[in-house]
């Protein structure tokens, strides 16, 4: 467990690495594999630990400094993945309920504190939850099947869910795109998408840490 948990934390870290041999080992089916990472972490909730803006962003830079991917084939696939995937969460959460059997595999798999987190996070922000968790890691992955526990209304819910999906899949892999090729970020780029990870789940964290004190 812990030898997966490192390889997990080295590919999301030295995610471009990954980029490259996937690009030279599979050529264009490479799209369908960052299809495929995007639409299972936002789409099932046991999946929250994929790499999701690190993976846009490394997608960015790649397609920026050497060509790897065609910007205007890249980001339709990112938006189909990010608005399928929060479709199927939603209808998944809409099914299961929030009252999960602590004994069942999801319950298992699904921290019962993360989900308390994602349900007090979506009744506090309402609607917009759904386009402010976009930009947070573990959250974004609960948030669309709360939605759907909750019996929101799927017309608002698509609406949020589009919205959110092209202002996360945009800004993200843009930021690459034009940023991803300064000498100073390609050379710390590792570094860089730490900093990135750590940035988006500061949000999270916060209001962890308020939710205790309140409590």
């Amino acid at each position: 467990m812990i030898e997966l948990i490192r390889d997990l934390i080295s590919f999301i870290v030295h995610i471009d690495v990954h980029l490259e041999e996937i690009i030279r080992d599979f050529g264009n089916w490479s799209y369908l594999i960052l299809f495929a990472i995007v639409f299972v972490e936002t789409g099932v909730v046991i999946f929250p630990f994929l790499p999701g803006d690190s993976l846009l962003f490394a997608s960015g830079t790649l397609a920026a400094a050497v060509g790897a991917f065609d910007m205007w084939i890249l980001i339709p696939v990112f938006l189909t993945a990010a608005i399928l995937g929060d479709t199927m969460n939603y209808h998944i959460g809409h099914k299961v309920g929030t009252s999960i059997p602590p004994t069942s595999f999801l319950g298992k798999v699904v921290k019962k504190e993360r989900m308390e987190a994602a349900e007090r996070f979506f009744n506090t922000h309402g609607g917009k939850t759904i386009v402010i968790a976009r930009f947070m890691p573990f959250i974004r992955t609960f948030i669309p099947f709360v939605a759907g526990a909750s019996r929101m209304n799927y017309g608002y819910f698509l609406l949020y869910n589009v919205v959110g999906a092209f202002l996360w899949v945009f800004s993200c892999t843009l930021l690459g795109y034009f940023f991803g090729n300064i000498p100073i970020i390609k050379d710390n780029f590792s570094t860089v998408l730490i900093l990135i990870i750590f940035i988006s789940v500061v949000p999270a964290v916060i209001g962890a840490i308020k939710s205790k004190t309140g409590k």
